[in-house]
């Protein structure tokens, strides 16, 4: 398993005697919750299997050093994991675990093309408790196909998963029981393509985009509503935690932008723009024949306004800069931009912490000896930014997110600490 690079989590400043004139020493406030991530190499000869291939789902527990979480999960050779989510106690984390063949990765690389077929690609998801240790395969349990991804607790239902599984070549939403069993694909006939796949705060009702089209339905399938946006790329579809709004991009590919509907899939408004941003962040520094990650808007923990990252026109640099922005959902709002940062920077998947205080994201910036992508986080009250990992040029941190709940890992949580 690869090394990874860390940090500590808490940054102290110098120990010096004191006398007794001096001021006490300063400490950087910090959030006070763990941080779920995947970290990987970028820059590795031999293209995009050779550096995915490196992922690992990392755990960054307040006061600790990065580690890897599950670590046994990618011992096999052509196997690596991702952090994926947590549940609303904090005491499971979701850790998806794929493995291709080689030979496969030669082809598409090829190809410049996903070659996804059973036998040369495997993906399932686990649920890790951070108590006992335990990771549970569900996807395999029942199994309906061999790439399963996107694994959510199902709002209001703690004995209920979604997920989207790969049938045929073609991605569809489904529901499973906690333990992975009576999976229920809830796309019934359609043969379109879905994915973005998520469930209102009470549970009633789903989201997905089919064929980049947004479809809403209730929680069994039943009485879908296609979101009529007159564009040809709808993305990424996200219901608000009060459940009134549903969030996603709309416009062309690589020329889309934040809007939001009502639950019913009316009074479609756009809210935001991200002048020029095509909303894909690179998170390779070889060529990669899939383009980079979405890098898509988010609600804030009360629902109230929406982060999302923009280029900014008309600034020096800016035709290279990505910085971070709010905007409410009432109308009228217009956005307003939390960042200002050095030409060049680009910032990426925003997510804001559990209690409101802080906004977890990724910047691709300048740091000693090139540059690399690492997590920060920024205060909202005041914009102090903290830097969470000090990953060197040639690694990555990527898709953070916040532990819900303060829970510690037990003793008997497999994990492989940092450097």
């Amino acid at each position: 398993m690869r090394r990874f690079a860390g940090m500590l989590y808490v940054l102290l400043a110098a120990a010096l005697p004191l006398r007794a004139a001096d001021p006490p020493p300063t400490v950087t406030p910090l959030p006070a919750r763990a941080i779920g991530y995947t970290q990987h190499a970028t820059a590795l000869p031999g293209g995009r299997l050779a550096n995915v291939v490196t992922g690992r789902a990392m755990l960054l527990a307040p006061g600790g050093r990065p580690a890897a979480l599950a670590a046994d999960l990618a011992d096999e050779p052509g196997s690596w994991t991702q952090f994926v989510g947590w549940f609303p106690d904090g005491k499971t984390a979701i850790v998806g675990r794929a493995w291709e063949s080689e030979a496969n990765g030669r082809y598409e690389e090829e190809h410049k093309t996903f070659r996804f077929r059973a036998g040369d690609w495997l993906y399932d998801t686990y649920l890790v408790d951070l108590v006992t240790g335990r990771a549970d395969n569900v996807t395999a349990v029942e199994r309906v196909s061999f790439y399963n991804t996107g694994v959510f607790p199902w709002p209001g239902d703690p004995g209920r998963l979604g997920f989207t599984a790969l049938i045929d070549g073609i991605s569809k939403p489904f529901a499973m029981d906690r333990d992975g069993r009576h999976k229920t694909d809830l796309a019934r006939d359609s043969t379109g393509f879905s994915y973005g796949f998520s469930g209102s705060s009470d549970g009633k009702r789903i989201a997905y985009h089919e064929n980049y089209q947004v479809w809403l339905a209730d929680a069994d399938g039943a009485n879908r509503v296609k979101v009529d946006t007159g564009h040809p790329f709808n993305f990424a579809p996200a219901w608000s935690p009060d459940g009134r709004w549903l969030l996603f991009v709309s416009g062309e590919h690589y020329d889309c932008h934040p809007h939001v509907v009502r639950a019913d899939g009316k009074a479609l408004r756009k809210i935001g723009d991200r002048n020029g941003y095509r909303g894909v962040m690179e998170f390779l520094d070889v060529p990669d024949f899939h383009g980079g990650s979405s890098d898509v808007p988010v609600w804030s923990h009360d629902g109230q306004k929406v982060f999302f990252t923009a280029r900014v026109a008309g600034v020096e640099g800016a035709a290279d800069t990505v910085e971070l922005f709010a905007v409410g959902v009432d109308e009228g709002e217009m956005p307003v931009r939390l960042t200002t940062s050095s030409p060049g920077s680009l910032h990426y998947h925003p997510r804001p912490s559990p209690d409101g205080v802080w906004l977890l994201f990724g910047s691709h910036r300048e740091c000693p000896g090139g540059r690399a992508r690492n997590l920060f986080a920024r205060r909202l009250a005041d914009g102090l930014e903290v830097q969470l990992t000090d990953l060197p040029p040639g690694q990555a941190a990527m898709h953070g997110h916040w532990q819900p709940e303060n829970v510690l890992p037990g003793p008997a949580l497999r994990i492989s600490a940092g450097p």
